[in-house]
This record gives structure tokens, C-alpha cells and sequence, in this order.
């Protein structure tokens, strides 16, 4: 969709500089830690930010209303996406990592857990909250930072995140719609359907 990435707006030459001024790659740790806007797989599985102000809608269109304990109830999730937001339900952020092996994912558990992170995300009911890099036994950082997670009703509480619960589904999806095609008037209905995922 033209307009959509962040590489359409940013020279080459600032990909993976490590400047946090020019280098998108620094911002996807920046702009979440702010706790502004949410970060996740919200677009057609890709990563993307939604703001405050929208971010209800979008929980509304993609939960269908449900919050994810009623969706469990009425048996619309797998147990293994439950034991995924078993552990979220401290409140705290857990990294990707430690959450595989605690929610029972491995060689003898669940099985793609990757996959299911991004569902939980696509529905709304994690977001990406920061990044850090891992620690040795020393205390010393070691690799690329990797992906904390967390409930969005955590960053901006329950009440707001679940605000349009009180119109269909369909109507806040057809908000986000319009809005997305007053942002980019050159993307076909079709190619912003797909990556909204809302319809």
C-alpha cells in the first residue's frame, strides 16, 4: 500500500545506524517505550504502531466484542493461546523468550508459538510494550534486543481499551477504514482492507 512503511519515508543511508534521530529500527524500541501509541503484528501480521486514540476501535473490530477470557469461555481460542495469557494476567512484561517455555511451548509442549504470538496481537490482546537486550551470567548485554510483551489494558487500562465496546464491531471497523483512506487516498479498497485486516 503506498505511503505505509516506514522505508518509503526514510533514506537508506539510515537504516541500521544506530542513530535513534534517523534510524527506523531504533524508533520500533523508542515509540513504545514512550507508552503513547501501541506497537505489534496489528497490520496483516506485520508490525505496525496504533495510537491511543484509535487503539479501541481496533480492539473492538478485531476482538468482535470479546474480551479474551469470554472468547476462552466460549470456547473460540485454543488452550494453547490460554496459556499464553495465563502468564500475561500478572500485569507484568514478559519477554518472548521466558513466555515460550513458561506457556508450555517446546519440543514435548504446544507447538508454534511464534504463530500464536502474532495471533494474540492481531486481536489486540498483547502489544509489544519494549525491547532489551539479554544478559550473560555476568550482568553483561548480549545480542539483538528482544520483543517484551504485554496485555494493552496494562499500558492504557481496561476502560479505555474496551471503550467502543458499546458500538458493533463492524461500525468501528468501517471508522478505521475511513480514516485510513483519508491518510492514504491512493490505496485501493482492497489493498487497505487487507492490510487494516478488518473487514
Amino acid at each position: 500500500m503506498p505511503g505505509f512503511s516506514a522505508e518509503e519515508h526514510v533514506s537508506p543511508l539510515f537504516w541500521w545506524t544506530g542513530d535513534p534521530e534517523q534510524d527506523p529500527w531504533e524508533w520500533r524500541e523508542i515509540i513504545p517505550a514512550t507508552g503513547e501509541v501501541a506497537y505489534g503484528k496489528f497490520f496483516n501480521n506485520k508490525t505496525g504502531f496504533i495510537s491511543r486514540e484509535w487503539f479501541p476501535y481496533f480492539a473492538n473490530a478485531r476482538r468482535d466484542g470479546y474480551d479474551f477470557d469470554a472468547a476462552w469461555d466460549d470456547e473460540l481460542v485454543q488452550r494453547r493461546y490460554k496459556a499464553i495469557m495465563d502468564i500475561c494476567e500478572d500485569g507484568g512484561m514478559h519477554p518472548g523468550f521466558e513466555l515460550k517455555p513458561a506457556a508450555g511451548f517446546g519440543k514435548d509442549g504446544y507447538k508454534n508459538f511464534d504463530g500464536c504470538m502474532t495471533q494474540l496481537q492481531m486481536q489486540t490482546y498483547l502489544i509489544i510494550r519494549k525491547f532489551e537486550r539479554r544478559r550473560n551470567k555476568y550482568g553483561k548485554s548480549y545480542g539483538m534486543a528482544v520483543s517484551y510483551y504485554q496485555k494493552p489494558e496494562e499500558l492504557w487500562g481496561y476502560d479505555h481499551v474496551t471503550s467502543a465496546y458499546k458500538e458493533d464491531p463492524k461500525v468501528s471497523a468501517e471508522r478505521i477504514f475511513t480514516r485510513a483512506k483519508e491518510q492514504f487516498p491512493d490505496a485501493t479498497d482492497a489493498a487497505l482492507r487487507r492490510v487494516l485486516t478488518i473487514l
